[in-house]
């Protein structure tokens, strides 16, 4: 038990996932970041395997109330690093939902990587903001839909992917999710994920709507624009695959 316990620093519960908020805010450079959140819940899928122990039940309830708490905080985050932050640590804490049913390592480590991917790869985004306007705030830099066209659009996409919207590879594990849960658990899993796609659409809006006030700041170059795209396609072909069958 005390092995499952340890497991949930890496897939974070509240309030042990303070642990990996604390340390993407240690780590300041977003590739650090971006690897970090890669690596961190595919060590706790790991020491669940090395275990072998079944994850108790009540540890669903934990796992929504905490995947709720920060799907909350989402909403009055503005700053893209930390509403990335918060979105890994609600989304990979309903990997304790499969754990819990049974679900054997190679599937979990696949659920964790889909959620974690789009969110890993928004502190990249963040850093490109950052180097650009000093913060990646929305609000504080409006009109990015006009200004930066290029990486206006890779925002709005990577966003879209990680709020789990179809085609990407979060949709559908989410769907398999919910097909394994019944009542009360399935209406919060929705729940969760209206309020995902919700702030989504309030960051969205304070980046790219609104009247542009930059001159002279550079767009996302053309050859990182084509990489990011190839990336992208590759994440929707992939969901596309997982219609086949998910986990």
């Amino acid at each position: 038990m005390l092995t499952t316990f340890a497991a949930t620093i890496f897939l974070p519960l509240f309030p042990l996932s303070m642990a990996l908020n604390l340390l993407l805010a240690k780590f300041r450079h977003p590739v650090a970041q971006f690897l970090l959140l890669l690596a961190w819940p595919q060590i706790g899928v790991l020491i669940l395997n090395q275990t072998q122990a079944l994850t108790p039940s009540w540890f669903v309830v934990w796992a929504l109330f905490s995947s709720a708490f920060y799907a909350l905080r989402m909403l009055t985050c503005r700053e893209l690093e930390r509403h990335a932050a918060y979105l890994a640590s609600s989304s990979l804490a309903l990997t304790w939902v499969l754990a819990e049913a049974g679900v054997g390592t190679p599937p979990l480590m696949a659920f964790a990587f889909w959620l974690s991917l789009p969110a890993a790869l928004s502190m990249l985004i963040a850093g490109s903001l950052t180097r650009r306007f000093g913060a990646a705030y929305a609000g504080l830099s409006p009109g990015l839909g006009q200004a930066l066209p290029r990486l206006s659009g890779v925002l709005a996409v990577v966003s879209l992917a990680a709020v789990a919207t179809p085609p990407f590879p979060g949709f559908f594990v989410l769907l398999d999710l919910l097909a394994r849960l019944q009542g009360l658990a399935v209406m919060a899993v929705l729940a969760i994920w209206l309020m995902w796609g919700w702030s989504a659409t309030r960051m969205l809006q304070g980046f790219l709507a609104g009247e542009s006030r930059h001159e002279g700041i550079s767009d996302l170059a053309q050859g990182s624009t084509v990489i990011w795209s190839a990336l992208l396609i590759v994440m929707a072909g992939a969901g596309l695959y997982l219609t086949g069958g998910v986990l």
